[in-house]
């Protein structure tokens, strides 16, 4: 049996859940549910702790091994949120057009394969990913992102599989409707022309996959499989303070493509250092065909404006906006709106920020709830989801990055002159991790007179309750933010029909995807894999949409030769 017939059964399964849009994963959603999963946790801990060098010095440092060309050094800068030590790994550092060469000479043999051979190939990948390591990358990611262990697993494991699943399903389809060979007959006048078609699927060329700091392989696996389907080889580049969940990956994909017959340098590694970064280097090589970037709003607008003639993929910034009109029952969307708003510290791209609120207050069954009593309770529940350490280090887990503290300081200035402070941010001690970077949330009342304050992505764990004219003055500035700063997801909570379908129709045209009066044990910003669309790229927060054709098909186009049919032997 073939890697392609013995994927096909979950392949089928992922078709039909595409298709349909129905809940459906092939993988376990809590770590107590993976098979043997008691041996299988203490195993990838151990896994992981082999990595580990034992201190800063040279001498001290463990080199992790991939063996790929180009090498002119080692390199590696991480430290863990969870112990603030380095995790002291030195990672390959390699020379930029080694990497493009041998990218290039493993593409020809690679895209001559079958599209069957590729997918195969590549759902033995994932099987790998799941059977051998997820429970060492659940590890690498919380000691380089910050997550906490149960959303490491599931956010950044099995969810990142169920993506990478996805793009192998929608790649597949983009191939499947280029048919080989056609035959073609049309008269000319008295002439009868008959002509044999061939249509050839040919790869763009050499992917460059970025990585980001907070989640590196939810967008990445996807990114990898769709360029690597569709024919293409990729060169990851990870975030310098997050390597090791891809230098993991990138060494499960070299070792399943070279055990498959392929050249492993279909999948490399660029390492870099905050101090000499290869990220403008990688985009602008002449032999860039394909830039899928996750990160920074800064640097994701240079790829989008220099990546030329390169396809660029992104997804930088989400301004994330509530718009509180009215409840049915407030108690419960303050409870799932705080919920939200804690998880992971508010590092995702997907968290909500912006939160507008009509001066006359909110609606209730019971009657109208004022402005303040609804930012106050709203405060009170972060506040009480968070005051327990244990429970915050489930939902909070650390900050990824030192200057995320320095925003929230910041900001918590500024607010001081500008608005209500209502909820002050705080380290909170972790139960297992003393030296734990950690923050509870900065919750701040302001008006819209503040749009500078609140006016764009702030990444971390900071929110803002708005004050508006009235509830059409709250929808208006909602969406003014997706589409001035880019915005991917957006909650809304209203009791009035017509309301709603304004508020439908004004968020699909700004191209936010809209939850609305959702409440109870979902968070509301879970994204499910087969079913919720992603970036839209209808706003300024990126095109890198994953489930959708559009996120394979330019990678590939079609060539095509004729000729006179000729005549059967």
């Amino acid at each position: 049996m073939n890697s392609y017939e013995k994927h096909l059964p979950v392949l089928e399964l992922a078709r039909q859940a595409c298709e349909a849009r129905h809940c459906w994963s092939p993988y376990p959603e809590m770590p107590a549910k993976y098979p043997d999963a008691v041996a299988a946790q203490a195993a990838g801990r151990t896994a992981f702790e082999a990595h580990l060098g034992d201190g800063a010095d040279a001498g001290s440092r463990r080199r992790f091994a991939l063996d790929q060309p180009g090498q002119v050094g080692w390199l590696g800068e991480e430290v863990s949120p969870y112990t603030q030590q380095p995790l002291a790994i030195d990672y390959p550092r390699a020379n930029v057009d080694a990497l493009f060469d041998a990218a290039s000479a493993a593409m020809p043999a690679w895209s001559q394969a079958s599209i069957e051979t590729r997918l195969g190939t590549l759902m033995e990948v994932l099987d790998v990913l799941y059977r051998e390591h997820l429970f060492e990358l659940t590890h690498a990611v919380m000691h380089t992102a910050g997550q906490s262990y149960n959303m490491a697993y599931a956010g950044s494991g099995v969810n990142a599989l169920d993506r990478g699943i996805e793009a192998l399903v929608y790649a597949e389809k983009a191939m499947r409707l280029v048919t080989p060979h056609a035959y073609w007959e049309r008269s000319f006048g008295p002439s009868q022309i008959r002509l044999e078609k061939t249509y050839r699927i040919i790869p763009r060329g050499v992917a460059v996959c970025f990585t980001c700091a907070s989640f590196p392989t939810w967008n990445a696996w996807p990114s990898m499989l769709a360029s690597l389907a569709t024919g293409n080889p990729v060169i990851v580049k990870p975030h310098p303070a997050t390597v090791l969940p891809m230098a993991i990956s990138v060494r499960v994909f070299r070792r399943v493509l070279a055990a498959a017959g392929f050249d492993p340098n279909l999948v490399t590694l660029a390492v870099d250092s905050v101090a000499e970064p290869l990220g403008k280097v990688l985009v602008k090589h002449p032999r860039t065909a394909i830039v899928d970037f996750t990160g920074s709003v800064q640097f994701g607008q240079w790829v989008e404006q220099n990546a030329w003639p390169a396809l660029a993929y992104t997804e930088t910034a989400g301004c994330n906006t509530v718009v509180l009109e009215s409840a049915e029952d407030l108690d419960a969307a303050i409870r799932s709106l705080a919920t939200t708003l804690c998880m992971f510290s508010a590092q995702m791209c997907t968290s909500p920020q912006n939160i507008y609120v009509p001066r006359s207050g909110v609606r209730t069954p019971q009657g109208q709830v004022s402005l303040d009593e609804v930012g106050e309770r709203l405060a009170a529940a972060v506040a009480a989801l968070t005051r327990d350490p244990k429970k915050a280090s489930m939902i909070l887990a650390t900050i990824q990055s030192p200057q995320t503290l320095a925003m929230l300081e910041g900001f918590r200035q500024q607010g001081a002159d500008t608005g209500r402070v209502l909820l002050e941010p705080a380290p909170y001690p972790h139960p297992e991790f003393p030296q734990a970077r950690t923050s509870t949330p900065l919750m701040l009342q302001v008006s819209t007179a503040d749009r500078a304050l609140y006016g764009g992505e702030r990444f971390g764990p900071v929110s803002f309750v708005i004050a508006c004219d009235s509830a059409e003055d709250a929808l208006a500035q909602a969406t003014a933010d997706v589409r001035e700063f880019g915005g991917l997801t957006a909650f809304l909570y209203s009791t009035d029909e017509r309301y709603i379908a304004k508020a439908e129709a004004a968020y699909a045209r700004a191209g936010a995807q809209l939850t609305t009066n959702l409440t109870g044990a979902m968070p509301l910003n879970f994204a499910a894999a087969y079913s919720d669309y992603h970036v839209t790229g209808l706003n300024p927060a990126g095109n890198a949409s994953l489930t959708h054709l559009g996120f394979v098909a330019g990678r590939f186009g079609v060539s095509q030769s004729r000729r006179p049919q000729r005549n059967a032997a």
